[in-house]
């Protein structure tokens, strides 16, 4: 991190005008700005050793592959995600750090400060419960009463999507982007079968319900 600055900021943005236009209001809060035009350099950029980077995603067809790719490339700089208007699910995917375009200097500089006092996508959230479940991302544990549960990763992450919007009925398109990611080229009926698996696994105390038409919810 620099001395007298607020720290590095690394802005990876396409196009230059929009770039520029985000290391001034960064500069003027006292941040030291460098310019990647390319996501596909974030492993080259991490040799700049950025405190935090800001990633468009607003024009990605697949917005959380390539945040993923860039987030385990600069780890563990925290990474604020500029998107446009997002689905729920894929949203959930990009972490907590998100601006959504269009949006003023101040909000930039407000999710930046932020990204760097959390931490970022470094920081796991907190457990998640839901009856005799609880769920700690940190650790990638599940624990049924005084039970751990073995999860694949793809069970876990469907699962973490529920347990943090309880009473919230998704579509089985929507759980495919949260745990798959958009354009994996899974069908609809893999997400019935991580639920029966999932189901199985949690016993009979499972919090997550069928809607019939529509797709699922975890009751709270």
């Amino acid at each position: 991190m620099s001395g007298d600055g607020g720290g590095v900021v690394l802005v990876i943005e396409h196009d230059p005008a929009v770039a520029e236009l985000e290391r001034r209001y960064l500069a003027r809060e006292g941040f030291d700005v460098e310019i990647e035009a390319d996501p596909a350099r974030a492993s080259a950029a991490r040799r700049r050793r950025p405190d935090v980077v800001v990633l468009d995603l607003s024009t990605s067809a697949l917005p959380v592959d390539l945040y993923r790719r860039v987030a385990d490339a600069v780890r563990p700089a925290p990474v604020v995600a500029v998107t446009g208007p997002l689905d729920p699910a894929i949203a959930h995917a990009l972490g907590d750090h998100r601006v959504e375009r269009p949006f003023g200097p101040r909000v930039l500089v407000a999710a930046v400060a932020e990204a760097l006092r959390d931490g970022g996508p470094a920081q796991a959230p907190g457990p998640l419960r839901a009856g005799r479940i609880a769920l700690q991302p940190r650790d990638r544990a599940a624990v049924v009463g005084d039970r751990r549960v073995a999860l694949t990763v793809t069970e876990f992450d469907l699962l973490e999507f529920l347990m943090a919007n309880p009473g919230r009925v998704f579509t089985r398109e929507q759980l495919l982007d949260a745990a798959w990611g958009p354009g994996a080229g899974a069908g609809s009926r893999t997400v019935d079968v991580h639920v029966a698996q999932l189901r199985a696994k949690l016993g009979e105390g499972s919090p997550i319900r069928t809607v019939r038409g529509v797709g699922y919810v975890l009751d709270a």
